[in-house]
């Protein structure tokens, strides 16, 4: 039936399983989800058939819900549906938004989760023949829709629940199909979904801050809804209380335990014990203000996780790098990194693009050129906080940092790990301005400056000879302390109360110390999940 003095022509029909009423917004769509039994719907003309059981769907503190509404490119919106899709790694939620009727009616999109960030994307056709998912390789260059892309990831996935009101039939629970992102330099992301053999899905979007959106009937966020989410950490049983809607692993404040919530608050948490680590310089729930980029307008940023991180050598001989990483929340902007290496500090964010390749191994991004540094393996050796991403214990990533042109240049990172890969870009940036944006004690100021970071300034020779004489007397004391401990060369270059020494000392490795890399310019983003 259509409901009454509704413009949008709503449909309305009787479960076929127990009778509740099942609402279409649209015309167009093809299937819904009885929110009283869970059935899965397809619609036939007037009349509703069973296809199916949809499994509860999993509380993920999500800020979205159905019926929620907004505005995109000046079209208003609603959220009529989810898919949640699981994979080995964790899971994402689709949220099927139905845009008001234009010339050609109503229109569907989809808004999704990308490494602590959301995507809005349409589905398109795509004339060419669509490559099989064993063509696809990460990494790897693919022409699409007439535009070059970068295979970002391709992850085998499965429907965990569904609900609301979808284009299309949401196929069966467990039943394991392909999901390939790819990106390219002009910031966008496409989906190659092979849910349905017989007719992949090709959908393209863009990053976007939900502020942007001006949603509104969001789920209320308050104390209570703060306080419900505390759930007993599986080590000690201490509380731990998510903050963020999209948090994937916490740390345990009282055990330090690693737990993995990807799956829910009711589900058996999955954790790892770790050893004490270092105690963070910037101190977790701090805000500070920092600009993205060079001259821009600084925005306030929170200290939401922490890590420490190093490379790990190919061979004993090769020199070894530790450096931390602090995970920041701007509300509007989403998740940035702040790095601290040897060689400075510096701030960098994931990209929803990718940048293409250039000649001699160098790559472009938004018409600058960035020369590859290093390329190395890495992992994370200790963590606190809260992470958008499910942490692993051992997990390595394989990075490869650029440098871009200028002084204080601009900075690329690639990481990979298994079939996953991300792109981060940002900027270098002074001890001083990270002194000031945080209001840290002067004191504080020798603790973060890095001996080495005035190797990106212009300088004057006497500098450069002073450097010079240092990295001789450092390489003197390394080869002296070879047979004798293997931080020896950190503890006499940093002090014995040295964040490097005492990461140096922790660390299992025992391969020796490399301190001329100084560590990752990226942000430790694995696993940020696939979407739409």
């Amino acid at each position: 039936m259509v409901t009454p003095n509704n413009p949008q022509r709503r449909w309305q029909a009787a479960c076929p399983n127990c009778g509740g009423p099942v609402e279409f917004a649209s015309p167009a769509s093809a299937s819904a989800v009885c929110s009283f039994c869970r059935s899965t719907l397809l619609r036939e003309g007037e009349a509703l058939r069973k296809i199916g059981q949809s499994a509860e769907l999993f509380e993920d503190y999500s800020p979205l819900q159905l019926g929620a509404a907004g505005r995109y490119a000046g079209a208003a919106f609603t959220v009529v549906g989810r898919l949640q899709i699981g994979y080995p790694e964790g899971s994402w939620n689709e949220w099927h938004l139905l845009f008001d009727g234009g010339p050609d009616g109503p229109r569907s999109g989809w808004l999704s989760e990308d490494n602590g960030a959301f995507v809005l994307a349409f589905d398109a056709p795509l004339q060419e023949r669509a490559p099989s998912a064993d063509e696809l390789k990460v990494g790897a260059q693919q022409v699409l829709a007439g535009r070059p892309w970068q295979v970002a990831s391709k992850v085998q996935a499965s429907l965990l629940a569904a609900e609301g009101e979808l284009p299309r039939p949401p196929g069966l629970p467990a039943r394991a199909f392909w999901v390939a992102d790819l990106r390219n330099a002009q910031g966008e992301v496409a989906t190659l979904d092979y849910g349905d053999p017989a007719a992949v899905a090709w959908s393209i979007g863009r990053s976007v801050p939900l502020a942007e959106l001006a949603l509104t009937g969001l789920r209320a966020e308050s104390s209570k809804t703060l306080a419900s989410k505390a759930l007993p950490c599986p080590s000690c049983g201490a509380a731990l209380e998510p903050r963020l809607e999209n948090t994937r692993s916490i740390v345990c404040g009282q055990c330090h335990a690693v737990v993995d919530i990807s799956q829910g608050a009711g589900a058996d948490l999955a954790h790892y014990a770790q050893a004490n680590g270092m105690e963070p310089q910037l101190r977790l729930g701090s805000e500070g203000q920092l600009a993205l980029l060079a001259g821009g307008k600084p925005l306030p940023w929170q200290v939401v996780g922490y890590l420490e991180r190093c490379d790990l050598p190919d061979s004993g001989e090769d020199e070894q790098s530790f450096w931390r990483e602090y995970l920041l929340y701007n509300r509007l902007e989403g998740f940035a990194f702040l790095v601290d290496t040897a060689e400075g500090w510096s701030l960098v964010r994931p990209l929803t693009g990718a940048p293409r390749p250039g000649a001699g191994g160098s790559m472009q991004w938004q018409g600058k050129v960035f020369k590859q540094r290093w390329s190395y393996d890495a992992k994370a050796t200790y963590v606190l906080g809260e992470f958008y991403w499910r942490i692993q214990r051992e997990e390595r990533v394989r990075v490869t940092d650029y440098e871009g042109p200028g002084v204080r240049a601009e900075l690329l990172s690639r990481e990979q790990t298994g079939n996953e890969l991300t792109w981060s870009h940002g900027r270098q940036l002074d001890a001083a301005e990270v002194l000031k944006a945080f209001k840290l004690a002067p004191e504080m100021r020798a603790a973060l400056k890095r001996d080495t970071a005035a190797l990106s300034d212009s300088g004057t020779t006497l500098r450069n000879i002073v450097i010079g004489l240092f990295l001789i007397a450092f390489l003197f004391a390394l080869l002296r302390s070879c047979d004798d401990d293997d931080c020896e060369a950190y503890k006499s270059s940093y002090g014995e109360s040295s964040a490097e020494y005492q990461q140096c000392k922790r660390s299992s490795s025992g391969s020796g110390v490399r301190t001329g890399s100084g560590g990752s310019y990226g942000g430790f983003s694995s696993g940020g999940g696939s979407h739409k």
